[in-house]
């Protein structure tokens, strides 16, 4: 594993996915201090002042790996871990589909995976220091919540996390992670609405994960429904 800094860049995501077709190794990683270009998934920008974690990873899939798709568990799950190390008792942090950390029911942070043949780049943004204001949803930090937090020394704790549990995904499958992000979700029954790529809406209860990581709502007729790409917000 090796962790490099740089005081700025456009995107990370985006200097990895140059280093993976130019055959980087799997287990880089790259932080800047702050990204001119940063996106979210779907395109959306991320704002990026200094003092956040803006960061990314390089994963080279083998062939007995678990679907893609399923590291933004992986990423997920660690990120959850490292985070609630810097939380009081009196916040209350939880992950929602697909790939956000929610403080009190406020985004921390968000998960970008972008592929370039047998590699996947996972991008993590957390709010550290800083949070926007007047987005759609709310947002947080740790700040917010009296922690003063080094983005360098929190990455070097987020790679440590993150390399144990794709060494579970690798090794064990699958189930392990999907079993930790669900203990670490908002509960079965949650009321959910999914809004859908083609931007129609789907509403339902949160009925856990298929065996591939992928949504399942209970529908108002008893029915359930499996998503695999959607933008979901607590109802």
């Amino acid at each position: 594993m090796t962790i490099r800094t740089v005081a700025e860049t456009g995107s990370t995501n985006a200097d990895l996915l140059v280093l993976a077709r130019n055959g980087g190794p799997d287990g880089v990683w790259l932080r800047a201090e702050q990204q001119t270009g940063g996106r979210g998934r779907q395109g959306r920008a991320w704002v990026s002042p200094p003092g956040n974690l803006y960061a990314s990873t390089l994963v080279r899939l083998r062939p007995s790996d678990p679907e893609a798709a399923s590291l933004a568990l992986v990423a997920a799950v660690a990120v959850e871990d490292v985070v609630r190390v810097y939380l009081s008792t009196a916040a209350t942090a939880v992950l929602k589909w697909p790939n956000d950390l929610l403080v009190n029911g406020a985004k921390l942070s968000g998960i970008l995976l972008e592929r370039a043949g047998d590699a996947v780049v996972v991008g993590i943004g957390i709010n550290l220091a800083h949070h926007p204001e007047s987005l759609e949803r709310a947002t947080t930090s740790l700040a917010a919540h009296g922690a003063t937090v080094d983005p360098a020394r929190f990455l070097e704790t987020l790679a440590d996390t993150f390399t144990r549990w794709l060494g579970v995904w690798r090794g064990q499958g699958l189930g392990p992670v999907r079993a930790r992000w669900l203990d670490r979700a908002h509960p079965i029954g949650t009321a959910l609405t999914a809004r859908l790529p083609d931007d129609s809406t789907v509403e339902g209860l949160f009925d856990g994960l298929d065996s591939s990581g992928a949504l399942v709502l209970r529908l108002a007729d008893g029915s359930r429904r499996v998503i695999h790409a959607a933008d979901i917000f607590l109802l």
